[in-house]
């Protein structure tokens, strides 16, 4: 898996406080976005994120590139409908010369399992070319490609958003691949805005576990506001 942050919303922290303090100030945006200072910037987010008044937050975006993820990956992720998104084509892209596969690390680590994935795989995949020699258009043959076929996909989440993503794709009881791509895309974010990702992820890093009886029971360590 590749995951890259291709484009952010310049100064994400200090657009979302412009937003927020233009509701009550006598002045333009443009202005408060020059005149700002650091400190109240961090006291207008530190507001907003305390009261619950997120709507601000959609002002910034961030776009990743996602590369060599699965089709069940996929599927998970567009159920995240505030966002964008652009996948690669099983209609227009050709698999004819190979199709990497995501294997799950349950799979690997099990010689006989492995064995039945990869025959099924190489089936599937041999049934697929058979079906493209034959003329059968590729929106066609693609019903034979297993959810395991390696994908790439771009994203485009608002801030908001991103924390619910982060929220719910952190946790512990989250898939195993879309939690490493949710951790991967929260190290690439956190450092553009690390007042505003200080505390994002799982929820049991801001308190108590909200799963109740389907908790892990092994809670991210707490992590404080810098």
């Amino acid at each position: 898996m590749q995951v890259e942050l291709l484009y952010h919303t310049p100064d994400p922290e200090r657009a979302i406080a412009t937003a927020a303090r233009l509701c009550y100030a006598p002045v333009g945006a443009a202005e408060l976005m020059e005149t700002m200072p650091e400190e109240r910037m961090r006291s207008v987010l530190s507001t907003i994120l305390a009261s619950g008044h997120l709507s601000t937050l959609e002002h910034a975006s961030y776009t990743f590139a996602v590369d060599g993820v699965s089709r069940a990956l996929t599927h998970q992720l567009v159920r995240h409908r505030i966002a964008s998104f652009n996948q690669q084509s099983q209609r227009y892209v050709k698999f004819s010369d190979g199709l990497e596969c995501v294997k799950p690390p349950t799979v690997a680590a099990d010689a006989q399992a492995e064995a039945v994935f990869d025959r099924a795989i190489e089936a599937a995949v041999a049934a697929y070319r058979q079906l493209l020699d034959a003329g059968i258009p590729a929106e066609d043959a693609r019903y034979l490609l297993p959810n395991a076929a390696e994908s790439k996909i771009v994203i485009t989440m608002n801030v908001r958003e991103l924390l619910h993503f982060f929220s719910l794709r952190c946790c512990n009881r989250a898939q195993w691949e879309i939690r490493d791509m949710a951790h991967r895309m929260l190290e690439l974010a956190r450092p553009t805005a690390p007042f505003i990702f200080a505390d994002a992820g799982a929820p049991c890093v801001r308190g108590a576990c909200p799963e109740g009886k389907m908790s892990c029971g092994n809670p991210y360590p707490q992590v404080r506001r810098g």
